[in-house]
């Protein structure tokens, strides 16, 4: 391949949403106040089951773990975003953008294996209860946290290590709200079908799998409830997995349609909308989610803000 008559691209335009140009003031104080409740929420999360003994099972460490990742995962776009709205000329450099993709998708991948595990307790408690303290030993939860967070970091050295070596001699301008592979390597200077395939075949292990692991999961889970006599018995078996099943849903809803197909062109506004929804909205809505639905860390956060001597 030669490249020696082409000007290697050191920086990359952000579009961003064109739309948004007469209001875009608004929309940062609106994303910044998302990003603020991201964080709040997250941190408290974290903290609680922490911090309170009555929460230190293989469940409610699964949820800190979650949301100690959610502040990585957001920090890796949200910020940059911010200073996209606010900036004129909406620059990042090529070793910025390739860094920006990586931890992106490092710890997305990281969240799928952890839904992955949480949907494997879940199962163990409900399908197996007799033997779940003997199978979901505290060592056992380390060794598959640790096993998710090296599984995601390691994930997209592959994708990032092949995108680097591809020549970029403009235009430089990325159709959409972050660095992500497929608008970027639609600017590339030469064939990018290897990419492309490499990229669908590394999604569709770390996505698609993971994702019919986790319905697996929930079949079995379905089937053990249904077994169980009193509707009392199964709505508590069934509220233990309602927060987790609507993370799993809100989040793989919109990524299997963003990364699991096989092509390089797409809706420009159809992808911007879908990247919001599991860069922005989905890391916002999980602590609601697991605080609002769940009696026992609404009662440890009541705990914990006495103990604080924050409530009365």
């Amino acid at each position: 391949m030669d490249t020696g008559n082409w000007t290697q691209v050191i920086e990359f335009i952000i579009v961003g949403f064109p739309h948004l140009r007469g209001v875009q003031t608004y929309f940062f104080v609106l994303l910044l106040l998302i990003y603020l409740t991201t964080i709040l929420g997250n941190l408290l999360i974290f903290l609680v089951v922490r911090l309170d003994s009555r929460l230190h099972t293989p469940m409610y460490h699964f949820v800190s773990i979650l949301s100690f990742l959610e502040l990585g995962y957001t920090a890796a776009t949200i910020p940059k975003m911010l200073a996209n709205l606010l900036s004129e000329k909406k620059a990042i450099s090529f070793s910025g953008c390739l860094l920006q993709i990586y931890f992106f998708h490092s710890l997305g991948a990281t969240e799928c294996y952890l839904l992955t595990a949480m949907a494997y307790d879940r199962y163990l408690a409900i399908c197996q209860p007799l033997h779940y303290p003997t199978l979901m030993t505290p060592a056992l939860c380390a060794k598959v946290v640790i096993g998710c967070w090296v599984g995601g970091l390691a994930g997209s050295v592959v994708e990032i290590s092949l995108v680097s070596r591809l020549p970029f001699c403009g235009p430089n301008h990325i159709q959409h709200i972050f660095c992500d592979f497929p608008p970027v390597l639609s600017l590339a200077c030469t064939d990018t079908s290897i990419n492309v395939l490499v990229d669908f075949i590394i999604n569709f292990c770390k996505i698609l799998a993971t994702f019919l692991l986790i319905l697996t999961s929930y079949v079995q889970i379905i089937h053990t409830v249904l077994r169980i006599p009193s509707t009392a018995g199964k709505w508590k078996a069934f509220s233990t997995c309602a927060s987790h099943l609507t993370v799993v849903f809100i989040f793989y809803g919109s990524i299997l349609f963003m990364y699991v197909r096989l092509k390089k062109s797409y809706s420009l506004d159809y992808d911007r909308a879908l990247a919001v929804v599991y860069s922005v909205l989905t890391p916002v809505l999980n602590p609601f989610i697991y605080s609002l639905r769940n009696k026992e860390i609404k009662e440890a956060m009541r705990r914990q803000l006495k103990r604080a001597r924050i409530l009365g």
